[in-house]
């Protein structure tokens, strides 16, 4: 029987993986300027907007921790080939859909951001899907162990 570890992912697996990498990694950038309330972060927004990142709940922003960190390690998990990333994906998507149900419940943000939000809104947990279904898929192939 060959072993897991000696099992070569496809070559698609590799562009796929490292541009979910930058994906998240985007995601954690605006994590840490919406978290810190950077001058580059705040540059980015109209007072109104800004008003909206203030009052958010503390546990909107460690939803928001989860999925970013949770994908951006799960990224990292698949290029060193771990079945961890699985795990580190499930993370990130429930923390996805704690913030995406903030959106679309508890915020008027659709409001003040227009159409993107929605576009957004769609877009993020779709995409975590699918890195979650890509880490299941890499396991059962035995591309990562």
């Amino acid at each position: 029987m060959t072993d897991s570890a000696t099992i070569k992912p496809p070559f698609w697996f590799w562009p796929t993986t490292i541009i979910a990498l930058v994906w998240n990694a985007m995601g954690a950038m605006q994590y840490v300027g919406q978290a810190y309330m950077t001058d580059s972060f705040k540059a980015q927004y109209t007072a109104e907007e800004l008003e909206i990142f203030t009052n958010l709940p503390a546990w909107y922003t460690a939803a928001f921790a989860f999925a970013v960190w949770g994908g951006v390690l799960g990224c990292i998990g698949l290029l060193l080939r771990r079945k961890w990333a699985k795990i580190a994906f499930l993370i990130s998507l429930i923390g996805i859909i704690v913030q995406m149900l903030h959106n679309l419940f508890i915020s008027d943000s659709s409001i003040t951001y227009g159409p993107a939000v929605i576009t957004m809104t769609i877009m993020i947990p779709f995409i975590g899907v699918l890195l979650l279904l890509l880490s299941k898929k890499a396991i059962a192939k035995g591309w990562i162990s």
